[in-house]
């Protein structure tokens, strides 16, 4: 009878120190990507997030794709709560940009400097009141030639140093996409080819680009 107890006892107990463990064991730490159809597309197979995915530690890390085609700063505003703040992210890196500066042509439907960077300190300032950190990303790039002769290189480069001027402003780390791509071209496209480098159509990413800028991102994650 002795016996019978003793083991029972030892069961519970261990029992006990299994829930204990898993009570105890600390949550992967979420991360989100908060951005346009780049970032959508960074969630497929070999895309920047996918392949972020494999170069951390999935029991410490999260990572979340919060990406949807066509949006501007302004729908990233309007869809933060439930595309972000609701889940309660330790990590946001906010990509967008391009749209704002691209769809000046064509459609004519861009977002004015001044707005621009009223909805991302807007973007920053709910996200920060949450508890969770920030990294800012400069927009890449809308065409791959020589840095100043693709057709809105002078509006990208406006808007990418406003991005820098908000990191400084709001002391964040800034992931500084414009600049590195304009660096990698200087040196890898020497056919100076508008497209094919890093990007599929001068803009969303091929699959150098995702692997590029999957190496910018990583070390704000570690």
């Amino acid at each position: 009878m002795m016996n019978k107890y003793i083991k029972s006892g030892t069961l519970i107990a261990a029992i006990a120190v299994l829930f204990l463990s898993i009570a105890m064991k600390p949550k992967p730490k979420k991360v989100i990507f908060f951005g346009d159809s780049i970032t959508q597309q960074g969630m497929r197979a070999n895309g920047y997030i996918s392949l972020l995915k494999k170069k951390v530690d999935s029991t410490k890390f999260e990572l979340i794709g919060a990406g949807i085609g066509g949006n501007k700063v302004y729908d990233l505003y309007l869809r933060m709560e439930d595309d972000v703040l609701n889940k309660k992210p330790d990590l946001v890196f906010i990509y967008v940009g391009i749209n704002d500066v691209w769809h000046k042509l064509g459609a004519k439907t861009g977002t004015d400097y001044d707005k621009y960077l009223k909805f991302y300190q807007a973007l920053i300032n709910k996200i920060q009141a949450k508890g969770s950190k920030v990294v800012l990303c400069t927009p890449s790039v809308i065409g791959e030639k020589k840095n100043g002769t693709n057709e809105i290189d002078g509006d990208l480069d406006k808007y990418a140093a406003g991005i820098r001027d908000l990191a400084t402003k709001n002391n964040l780390p800034l992931c500084d996409l414009r600049k590195a791509f304009i660096d990698y071209e200087a040196a890898n496209n020497t056919e100076d080819k508008d497209r094919g480098i890093l990007t599929t159509d001068k803009v969303h990413l091929n699959e150098a680009g995702n692997k590029f800028v999957a190496e910018q991102m990583l070390p704000f994650i570690k």
